[in-house]
Protein backbone atom coordinates (compact mmCIF):
# COMPACT_ATOMS: atom_id res chain seq x y z
CA UNK A 1 0.00 0.00 0.00
CA UNK A 2 0.55 3.62 -0.57
CA UNK A 3 2.18 5.27 2.77
CA UNK A 4 0.31 8.46 2.13
CA UNK A 5 -2.94 6.96 1.39
CA UNK A 6 -3.83 4.81 4.36
CA UNK A 7 -6.83 3.17 4.81
CA UNK A 8 -9.07 4.26 7.39
CA UNK A 9 -11.54 1.97 9.76
CA UNK A 10 -13.91 2.07 11.96
CA UNK A 11 -13.32 -0.04 15.18
CA UNK A 12 -15.65 -0.23 18.44
CA UNK A 13 -15.14 -1.77 21.38
CA UNK A 14 -16.29 -2.76 24.53
CA UNK A 15 -14.19 -1.89 27.68
CA UNK A 16 -12.68 -5.30 29.27
CA UNK A 17 -9.35 -4.90 31.54
CA UNK A 18 -6.37 -5.83 30.53
CA UNK A 19 -8.34 -6.64 27.28
CA UNK A 20 -9.19 -3.28 26.32
CA UNK A 21 -8.24 -0.22 28.56
CA UNK A 22 -10.66 3.13 28.91
CA UNK A 23 -9.62 6.32 30.43
CA UNK A 24 -12.90 8.98 29.98
CA UNK A 25 -10.63 11.94 31.81
CA UNK A 26 -8.22 11.71 28.44
CA UNK A 27 -10.22 9.20 26.16
CA UNK A 28 -6.95 6.87 26.08
CA UNK A 29 -7.73 3.15 24.86
CA UNK A 30 -4.89 0.89 26.17
CA UNK A 31 -4.80 -3.26 26.77
CA UNK A 32 -3.84 -6.53 25.18
CA UNK A 33 -6.58 -6.29 22.24
CA UNK A 34 -5.39 -2.16 21.51
CA UNK A 35 -1.78 -3.04 21.44
CA UNK A 36 -2.73 -6.06 19.13
CA UNK A 37 -4.46 -3.93 16.65
CA UNK A 38 -2.05 -1.31 16.85
CA UNK A 39 0.71 -4.23 16.06
CA UNK A 40 -1.72 -5.30 13.14
CA UNK A 41 -2.02 -1.77 11.72
CA UNK A 42 1.33 -1.28 11.54
CA UNK A 43 2.05 -4.52 9.82
CA UNK A 44 -1.11 -3.78 7.51
CA UNK A 45 -0.17 0.09 7.23
CA UNK A 46 -3.85 1.24 8.00
CA UNK A 47 -5.28 4.07 10.94
CA UNK A 48 -8.20 3.30 12.87
CA UNK A 49 -10.91 5.42 15.17
CA UNK A 50 -12.20 4.02 18.26
CA UNK A 51 -14.95 4.65 19.70
CA UNK A 52 -17.47 2.96 22.53
CA UNK A 53 -19.96 0.52 21.90
CA UNK A 54 -23.33 2.34 23.13
CA UNK A 55 -25.02 -0.45 25.31
CA UNK A 56 -21.53 -2.19 26.03
CA UNK A 57 -23.17 -5.29 25.28
CA UNK A 58 -21.03 -8.05 22.49
CA UNK A 59 -24.61 -8.72 21.12
CA UNK A 60 -26.95 -11.93 21.23
CA UNK A 61 -29.74 -12.78 18.75
CA UNK A 62 -33.10 -12.61 20.34
CA UNK A 63 -36.62 -14.94 19.40
CA UNK A 64 -36.78 -13.15 15.91
CA UNK A 65 -33.65 -13.53 14.80
CA UNK A 66 -32.25 -9.86 15.50
CA UNK A 67 -28.63 -8.75 16.68
CA UNK A 68 -28.31 -6.71 19.63
CA UNK A 69 -24.98 -4.99 20.67
CA UNK A 70 -21.66 -5.14 19.14
CA UNK A 71 -23.00 -8.07 16.94
CA UNK A 72 -25.66 -5.69 15.17
CA UNK A 73 -23.18 -2.60 14.75
CA UNK A 74 -20.90 -4.72 12.59
CA UNK A 75 -23.89 -6.19 10.90
CA UNK A 76 -25.07 -3.20 10.23
CA UNK A 77 -22.19 -2.05 8.42
CA UNK A 78 -21.44 1.24 11.79
CA UNK A 79 -18.20 -0.41 12.47
CA UNK A 80 -15.42 -2.46 10.34
CA UNK A 81 -14.11 -3.87 13.14
CA UNK A 82 -14.92 -5.48 16.66
CA UNK A 83 -12.19 -5.16 18.96
CA UNK A 84 -13.54 -6.94 22.37
CA UNK A 85 -13.23 -10.05 24.64
CA UNK A 86 -15.78 -12.03 22.09
CA UNK A 87 -16.16 -15.41 22.30
CA UNK A 88 -16.39 -17.18 19.24
CA UNK A 89 -19.87 -19.12 18.84
CA UNK A 90 -21.57 -20.60 16.09
CA UNK A 91 -24.71 -18.21 16.16
CA UNK A 92 -22.52 -15.10 15.92
CA UNK A 93 -20.26 -16.61 13.04
CA UNK A 94 -23.66 -16.59 10.82
CA UNK A 95 -23.26 -12.85 11.05
CA UNK A 96 -19.94 -11.98 11.21
CA UNK A 97 -16.67 -12.86 10.39
CA UNK A 98 -14.05 -14.50 13.35
CA UNK A 99 -10.33 -13.79 12.77
CA UNK A 100 -7.89 -16.23 14.24
CA UNK A 101 -8.02 -16.99 17.88
CA UNK A 102 -6.04 -14.62 19.54
CA UNK A 103 -5.99 -15.77 23.01
CA UNK A 104 -6.27 -19.32 24.90
CA UNK A 105 -9.86 -20.74 24.94
CA UNK A 106 -11.78 -19.40 27.94
CA UNK A 107 -14.69 -20.85 30.26
CA UNK A 108 -17.17 -20.19 32.96
CA UNK A 109 -15.64 -20.07 36.13
CA UNK A 110 -16.40 -19.18 40.08
CA UNK A 111 -15.22 -15.31 41.62
CA UNK A 112 -15.68 -16.13 45.33
CA UNK A 113 -13.73 -14.13 48.18
CA UNK A 114 -11.40 -16.21 50.22
CA UNK A 115 -11.88 -17.60 53.40
CA UNK A 116 -10.86 -15.15 56.41
CA UNK A 117 -10.30 -17.10 59.37
CA UNK A 118 -11.45 -15.38 62.49
CA UNK A 119 -8.57 -14.61 64.76
CA UNK A 120 -8.88 -13.09 68.20
CA UNK A 121 -5.87 -11.72 70.05
CA UNK A 122 -6.60 -12.88 73.42
CA UNK A 123 -7.93 -16.21 72.14
CA UNK A 124 -6.10 -17.38 74.93
CA UNK A 125 -8.42 -15.73 77.91
CA UNK A 126 -12.05 -16.82 75.83
CA UNK A 127 -11.44 -20.23 76.05
CA UNK A 128 -13.04 -20.32 79.22
CA UNK A 129 -16.20 -18.12 79.78
CA UNK A 130 -15.88 -15.07 82.26
CA UNK A 131 -17.86 -16.90 84.98
CA UNK A 132 -15.66 -20.04 84.64
CA UNK A 133 -12.46 -17.79 85.59
CA UNK A 134 -14.04 -16.18 87.76
CA UNK A 135 -15.02 -19.47 89.97
CA UNK A 136 -10.99 -20.27 89.27
CA UNK A 137 -10.20 -16.94 90.98
CA UNK A 138 -12.62 -17.45 93.60
CA UNK A 139 -11.56 -21.04 93.91
CA UNK A 140 -7.56 -20.15 94.57
CA UNK A 141 -8.13 -17.00 96.97
CA UNK A 142 -9.87 -19.89 99.00
CA UNK A 143 -7.92 -22.37 99.11
CA UNK A 144 -4.66 -19.89 99.90
CA UNK A 145 -7.02 -18.36 102.52
CA UNK A 146 -7.49 -21.92 104.32
CA UNK A 147 -3.95 -23.27 103.68
CA UNK A 148 -3.02 -19.93 105.63
CA UNK A 149 -5.54 -20.45 108.43
CA UNK A 150 -4.70 -24.29 109.02
CA UNK A 151 -0.98 -23.51 108.89
CA UNK A 152 -1.71 -20.94 111.76
CA UNK A 153 -3.90 -23.37 113.83
CA UNK A 154 -3.04 -26.72 113.40
CA UNK A 155 -0.42 -28.24 116.06
CA UNK A 156 1.68 -29.77 113.49
CA UNK A 157 2.20 -27.32 110.97
CA UNK A 158 6.12 -25.87 110.99
CA UNK A 159 5.11 -22.51 112.77
CA UNK A 160 3.87 -23.80 115.62
CA UNK A 161 6.23 -27.01 116.26
CA UNK A 162 9.50 -25.53 115.40
CA UNK A 163 11.61 -27.97 117.51
CA UNK A 164 10.23 -30.81 115.86
CA UNK A 165 11.03 -29.91 112.56
CA UNK A 166 14.39 -28.35 112.94
CA UNK A 167 16.71 -30.71 110.73
CA UNK A 168 14.71 -30.69 108.08
CA UNK A 169 15.86 -28.31 105.09
CA UNK A 170 12.55 -27.29 104.32
CA UNK A 171 11.44 -24.41 106.72
CA UNK A 172 8.29 -22.80 105.01
CA UNK A 173 5.59 -20.86 107.24
CA UNK A 174 2.69 -20.54 104.98
CA UNK A 175 1.26 -16.93 105.89
CA UNK A 176 -0.49 -15.21 103.47
CA UNK A 177 1.99 -14.38 101.02
CA UNK A 178 3.51 -17.77 101.13
CA UNK A 179 -0.07 -19.32 100.67
CA UNK A 180 -1.18 -17.24 98.18
CA UNK A 181 2.63 -18.03 95.92
CA UNK A 182 1.99 -21.84 96.79
CA UNK A 183 -1.29 -22.06 95.22
CA UNK A 184 -0.21 -20.26 92.09
CA UNK A 185 2.67 -22.12 91.16
CA UNK A 186 0.95 -25.41 91.86
CA UNK A 187 -1.04 -24.57 88.68
CA UNK A 188 2.40 -24.55 86.36
CA UNK A 189 4.62 -27.67 85.75
CA UNK A 190 7.16 -25.73 88.17
CA UNK A 191 5.06 -27.23 91.35
CA UNK A 192 4.40 -25.06 94.23
CA UNK A 193 7.60 -26.50 95.87
CA UNK A 194 7.34 -27.96 99.96
CA UNK A 195 3.74 -28.68 101.17
CA UNK A 196 2.87 -28.22 104.71
CA UNK A 197 3.86 -30.06 107.38
CA UNK A 198 0.39 -30.88 108.88
CA UNK A 199 -1.87 -33.45 107.58
CA UNK A 200 -4.82 -30.91 107.39
CA UNK A 201 -2.72 -28.43 105.36
CA UNK A 202 -1.36 -30.90 103.02
CA UNK A 203 -5.04 -32.43 102.34
CA UNK A 204 -6.00 -28.25 101.61
CA UNK A 205 -3.06 -29.11 98.96
CA UNK A 206 -3.96 -32.34 97.42
CA UNK A 207 -7.56 -30.80 96.28
CA UNK A 208 -6.21 -27.84 95.03
CA UNK A 209 -3.57 -30.29 93.19
CA UNK A 210 -6.28 -32.27 91.84
CA UNK A 211 -8.46 -29.56 91.30
CA UNK A 212 -5.19 -27.94 89.39
CA UNK A 213 -4.53 -30.92 86.93
CA UNK A 214 -8.44 -30.83 86.09
CA UNK A 215 -8.70 -27.23 85.04
CA UNK A 216 -5.18 -27.25 83.15
CA UNK A 217 -5.95 -30.33 81.11
CA UNK A 218 -9.02 -29.32 80.27
CA UNK A 219 -7.94 -25.62 79.41
CA UNK A 220 -5.08 -27.56 77.19
CA UNK A 221 -7.86 -29.32 75.37
CA UNK A 222 -10.19 -26.26 74.62
CA UNK A 223 -7.44 -24.32 73.41
CA UNK A 224 -6.10 -27.02 71.19
CA UNK A 225 -9.67 -27.26 69.93
CA UNK A 226 -9.93 -23.66 69.44
CA UNK A 227 -7.20 -23.30 67.28
CA UNK A 228 -7.73 -25.81 64.89
CA UNK A 229 -11.53 -26.07 64.32
CA UNK A 230 -11.56 -23.61 61.67
CA UNK A 231 -9.08 -25.41 59.97
CA UNK A 232 -11.36 -28.48 59.77
CA UNK A 233 -14.46 -26.29 58.06
CA UNK A 234 -15.36 -27.95 54.70
CA UNK A 235 -14.26 -25.43 51.73
CA UNK A 236 -15.52 -24.41 48.31
CA UNK A 237 -13.06 -26.05 45.88
CA UNK A 238 -14.73 -26.64 42.69
CA UNK A 239 -18.11 -25.85 41.03
CA UNK A 240 -19.95 -28.83 41.99
CA UNK A 241 -19.24 -27.91 45.66
CA UNK A 242 -20.75 -24.85 44.84
CA UNK A 243 -23.73 -26.03 43.94
CA UNK A 244 -24.16 -28.38 45.86
CA UNK A 245 -24.52 -26.23 49.51
CA UNK A 246 -26.56 -23.65 50.42
CA UNK A 247 -24.47 -21.62 52.58
CA UNK A 248 -23.33 -19.66 49.98
CA UNK A 249 -25.68 -17.68 47.16
CA UNK A 250 -24.66 -17.31 43.20
CA UNK A 251 -25.40 -15.45 40.27
CA UNK A 252 -24.08 -14.67 37.08
CA UNK A 253 -24.05 -10.90 35.21
CA UNK A 254 -27.49 -10.28 33.31
CA UNK A 255 -27.53 -10.59 29.73
CA UNK A 256 -23.86 -12.31 29.45
CA UNK A 257 -22.90 -15.08 27.88
CA UNK A 258 -22.56 -17.24 31.12
CA UNK A 259 -26.28 -16.68 31.87
CA UNK A 260 -27.02 -17.38 28.02
CA UNK A 261 -25.51 -21.02 28.99
CA UNK A 262 -26.79 -21.29 31.84
CA UNK A 263 -30.92 -20.17 30.64
CA UNK A 264 -30.23 -23.18 27.00
CA UNK A 265 -28.50 -25.76 29.48
CA UNK A 266 -31.80 -25.14 31.49
CA UNK A 267 -33.85 -25.21 28.58
CA UNK A 268 -32.29 -28.09 27.27
CA UNK A 269 -32.82 -30.53 30.53
CA UNK A 270 -36.08 -29.53 30.38
CA UNK A 271 -36.98 -30.37 27.01
CA UNK A 272 -35.31 -34.26 27.72
CA UNK A 273 -37.25 -34.50 31.01
CA UNK A 274 -40.84 -33.22 29.03
CA UNK A 275 -39.78 -36.06 26.57
CA UNK A 276 -38.98 -38.25 29.37
CA UNK A 277 -42.38 -37.85 30.85
CA UNK A 278 -44.22 -37.80 27.56
CA UNK A 279 -42.70 -41.58 26.76
CA UNK A 280 -43.72 -42.65 30.14
CA UNK A 281 -46.98 -41.43 30.50
CA UNK A 282 -47.85 -43.13 26.78
CA UNK A 283 -50.55 -45.16 26.60
CA UNK A 284 -49.82 -46.52 23.00
CA UNK A 285 -46.53 -48.10 24.35
CA UNK A 286 -47.10 -51.65 25.04
CA UNK A 287 -46.47 -53.02 28.56
CA UNK A 288 -42.88 -54.59 28.36
CA UNK A 289 -41.98 -50.63 26.84
CA UNK A 290 -43.80 -49.12 29.70
CA UNK A 291 -41.51 -51.33 31.78
CA UNK A 292 -38.30 -50.29 30.11
CA UNK A 293 -39.05 -46.72 31.12
CA UNK A 294 -39.97 -47.40 34.78
CA UNK A 295 -37.71 -46.14 36.95
CA UNK A 296 -38.01 -44.34 40.32
CA UNK A 297 -35.97 -41.27 39.64
CA UNK A 298 -35.63 -39.31 36.63
CA UNK A 299 -33.04 -41.09 34.75
CA UNK A 300 -31.25 -37.89 32.87
CA UNK A 301 -29.22 -34.82 34.61
CA UNK A 302 -30.96 -32.20 36.01
CA UNK A 303 -28.28 -30.08 37.34
CA UNK A 304 -28.60 -27.12 35.52
CA UNK A 305 -32.48 -26.87 36.07
CA UNK A 306 -31.24 -26.63 39.69
CA UNK A 307 -28.24 -24.02 38.61
CA UNK A 308 -30.64 -22.06 37.00
CA UNK A 309 -33.43 -22.14 39.73
CA UNK A 310 -30.97 -20.71 42.03
CA UNK A 311 -29.18 -17.74 40.30
CA UNK A 312 -33.44 -16.26 39.35
CA UNK A 313 -34.25 -16.69 42.83
CA UNK A 314 -30.91 -14.47 44.25
CA UNK A 315 -31.70 -11.82 40.85
CA UNK A 316 -28.56 -11.27 38.23
CA UNK A 317 -26.01 -8.63 38.68
CA UNK A 318 -26.11 -6.02 36.38
CA UNK A 319 -22.51 -5.75 35.42
CA UNK A 320 -19.33 -7.41 37.05
CA UNK A 321 -18.69 -4.49 39.02
CA UNK A 322 -22.00 -4.46 41.00
CA UNK A 323 -20.95 -8.27 41.40
CA UNK A 324 -17.59 -7.18 43.12
CA UNK A 325 -19.61 -4.52 44.81
CA UNK A 326 -21.14 -7.64 46.88
CA UNK A 327 -17.94 -9.03 47.63
CA UNK A 328 -17.37 -5.94 50.20
CA UNK A 329 -20.92 -5.48 51.10
CA UNK A 330 -22.24 -7.61 54.79
CA UNK A 331 -23.01 -10.52 52.81
CA UNK A 332 -19.86 -11.77 51.93
CA UNK A 333 -21.27 -15.34 51.66
CA UNK A 334 -21.86 -14.95 47.90
CA UNK A 335 -20.01 -16.00 44.63
CA UNK A 336 -20.49 -14.76 41.23
CA UNK A 337 -20.09 -17.45 37.84
CA UNK A 338 -18.87 -15.33 35.00
CA UNK A 339 -15.94 -16.08 32.49
CA UNK A 340 -13.04 -17.46 34.30
CA UNK A 341 -10.80 -14.31 32.19
CA UNK A 342 -12.57 -11.71 34.02
CA UNK A 343 -12.37 -13.97 37.36
CA UNK A 344 -8.64 -14.73 36.91
CA UNK A 345 -8.23 -10.79 36.42
CA UNK A 346 -9.70 -10.10 39.33
CA UNK A 347 -7.84 -12.56 41.32
CA UNK A 348 -4.91 -11.53 39.87
CA UNK A 349 -5.48 -7.96 41.40
CA UNK A 350 -7.03 -8.33 44.40
CA UNK A 351 -5.45 -11.19 46.86
CA UNK A 352 -9.04 -11.35 48.81
CA UNK A 353 -10.80 -12.68 46.30
CA UNK A 354 -9.79 -16.57 44.24
CA UNK A 355 -10.97 -18.48 41.13
CA UNK A 356 -13.24 -21.66 41.69
CA UNK A 357 -13.02 -24.06 38.42
CA UNK A 358 -12.40 -26.29 36.90
CA UNK A 359 -13.41 -24.08 33.63
CA UNK A 360 -16.42 -25.13 31.68
CA UNK A 361 -17.97 -24.32 28.31
CA UNK A 362 -14.67 -22.97 27.06
CA UNK A 363 -14.55 -21.06 24.21
CA UNK A 364 -11.59 -18.87 21.99
CA UNK A 365 -11.83 -15.01 22.00
CA UNK A 366 -11.31 -13.18 18.48
CA UNK A 367 -11.20 -10.23 16.63
CA UNK A 368 -14.49 -9.53 15.26
CA UNK A 369 -15.07 -8.19 11.30
CA UNK A 370 -17.46 -7.96 8.98
CA UNK A 371 -19.11 -10.97 7.25
CA UNK A 372 -16.82 -11.45 4.04
CA UNK A 373 -14.54 -8.80 4.93
CA UNK A 374 -11.35 -8.00 3.09
CA UNK A 375 -9.92 -7.83 6.16
CA UNK A 376 -10.15 -11.60 7.09
CA UNK A 377 -7.72 -12.54 5.55
CA UNK A 378 -4.64 -9.85 6.46
CA UNK A 379 -6.00 -10.34 9.37
CA UNK A 380 -5.67 -13.79 10.02
CA UNK A 381 -2.41 -14.20 7.98
CA UNK A 382 -0.51 -11.14 10.50
CA UNK A 383 -2.13 -13.21 13.52
CA UNK A 384 -0.42 -16.54 12.54
CA UNK A 385 2.79 -14.93 11.71
CA UNK A 386 2.81 -13.25 15.39
CA UNK A 387 1.90 -16.88 17.04
CA UNK A 388 4.89 -18.09 15.11
CA UNK A 389 7.30 -15.38 16.36
CA UNK A 390 5.84 -15.82 19.70
CA UNK A 391 5.12 -12.09 19.89
CA UNK A 392 1.49 -12.45 20.96
CA UNK A 393 3.12 -14.74 23.41
CA UNK A 394 5.30 -11.85 24.90
CA UNK A 395 1.98 -9.75 24.45
CA UNK A 396 0.09 -11.93 26.30
CA UNK A 397 2.61 -11.94 29.28
CA UNK A 398 3.13 -8.37 29.36
CA UNK A 399 -0.89 -7.64 30.38
CA UNK A 400 -1.31 -11.18 32.62
CA UNK A 401 2.54 -12.12 34.00
CA UNK A 402 4.29 -8.98 34.22
CA UNK A 403 0.78 -6.48 34.50
CA UNK A 404 1.97 -3.86 36.74
CA UNK A 405 -1.51 -4.06 38.75
CA UNK A 406 -0.59 -7.85 39.50
CA UNK A 407 -0.18 -8.77 43.45
CA UNK A 408 1.92 -10.98 44.51
CA UNK A 409 -1.01 -13.03 46.50
CA UNK A 410 0.67 -16.06 49.16
CA UNK A 411 -1.53 -18.62 49.04
CA UNK A 412 -0.85 -20.49 52.21
CA UNK A 413 -2.76 -24.30 52.79
CA UNK A 414 -4.53 -23.83 56.01
CA UNK A 415 -4.21 -27.22 56.62
CA UNK A 416 -0.60 -27.07 57.05
CA UNK A 417 -0.23 -23.35 58.74
CA UNK A 418 0.60 -23.94 62.34
CA UNK A 419 -0.67 -21.44 65.48
CA UNK A 420 -0.24 -17.82 63.99
CA UNK A 421 0.44 -15.11 65.86
CA UNK A 422 -2.77 -13.68 65.94
CA UNK A 423 -4.32 -16.01 68.01
CA UNK A 424 -1.93 -16.24 70.65
CA UNK A 425 -0.20 -13.19 70.20
CA UNK A 426 -2.16 -11.60 73.75
CA UNK A 427 0.12 -14.27 75.68
CA UNK A 428 3.08 -12.04 74.97
CA UNK A 429 1.23 -8.80 75.52
CA UNK A 430 0.75 -10.93 78.88
CA UNK A 431 4.65 -10.92 79.50
CA UNK A 432 5.39 -7.99 78.40
CA UNK A 433 2.95 -6.69 81.39
CA UNK A 434 4.77 -9.36 84.08
CA UNK A 435 8.33 -7.82 82.79
CA UNK A 436 7.12 -4.08 83.47
CA UNK A 437 5.11 -5.03 86.80
CA UNK A 438 8.65 -6.40 87.64
CA UNK A 439 10.36 -3.60 86.52
CA UNK A 440 8.37 -1.66 88.47
CA UNK A 441 8.27 -3.52 91.65
CA UNK A 442 12.20 -3.53 91.28
CA UNK A 443 12.19 0.22 91.24
CA UNK A 444 10.08 0.33 93.99
CA UNK A 445 12.01 -2.01 96.59
CA UNK A 446 15.20 -0.50 95.12
CA UNK A 447 14.17 2.62 96.24
CA UNK A 448 11.95 2.09 99.18
CA UNK A 449 14.67 -0.30 100.69
CA UNK A 450 17.69 1.98 100.08
CA UNK A 451 15.96 5.31 100.45
CA UNK A 452 13.07 5.24 101.73
CA UNK A 453 13.25 3.11 104.91
CA UNK A 454 15.51 4.52 106.92
CA UNK A 455 13.51 7.76 107.05
CA UNK A 456 10.20 6.13 107.40
CA UNK A 457 11.67 4.13 110.31
CA UNK A 458 12.90 6.95 112.00
CA UNK A 459 9.12 8.74 111.40
CA UNK A 460 7.65 5.49 112.79
CA UNK A 461 10.14 5.95 116.18
CA UNK A 462 9.57 9.02 116.57
CA UNK A 463 5.85 8.53 116.68
CA UNK A 464 6.55 5.68 118.93
CA UNK A 465 8.45 7.89 121.18
CA UNK A 466 6.01 10.61 121.47
CA UNK A 467 2.81 8.23 121.87
CA UNK A 468 4.95 7.20 124.67
CA UNK A 469 6.28 10.01 125.85
CA UNK A 470 2.45 11.26 126.49
CA UNK A 471 1.56 8.17 127.93
CA UNK A 472 4.32 8.62 130.49
CA UNK A 473 3.09 11.94 131.16
CA UNK A 474 -0.42 11.05 131.59
CA UNK A 475 0.51 8.43 133.58
CA UNK A 476 2.42 10.83 135.80
CA UNK A 477 -0.13 13.74 136.00
CA UNK A 478 -2.42 11.22 137.25
CA UNK A 479 -0.06 10.10 140.33
CA UNK A 480 0.72 13.11 141.55
CA UNK A 481 -2.88 14.24 141.75
CA UNK A 482 -4.41 14.37 145.87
Amino acid sequence: MNATAKPTYRVITIPKPPFVIYDPDSNWYGGFLVDLLNEIARRLNFRYEIEMQEESDYGFMDDQGNWNGLMRDLKEGKADIGLAAVSVMSERMKVVDFTEPIYKPTGISVLMQKPISKTDFYRFLTVLELDVWLCIIGAYLFTSLLLWIFDTWSPYSYRNSKAKHKDDTEKRIFGCKESLWFCLTSLTPQGGGEAPKNLSGRLVAATWWLFGFIIIASYTANLAAFLTISKFEKTIETFDDLISQYKYAYTCIQNSSTNRYFQRMNDIEYVCYEKWKDMTLNDSLSPYERAQLAVWEYPLSDKFIKIYSAISHYGMVASLQDGLDKFNSTDSRFALITEASDVQYQAMIDCSVKEIGPEFSKKPYAIVLQKNSPLTKEFNRVIYNMKNDNWLEALTDKWWKYNPLRQRCHDKDEMNNGIIFENIGGVFVLIGVGIISAFSTLVYEYFYFKCLRDKFERIFEHKLKAIFRRQKNFARSISVKP
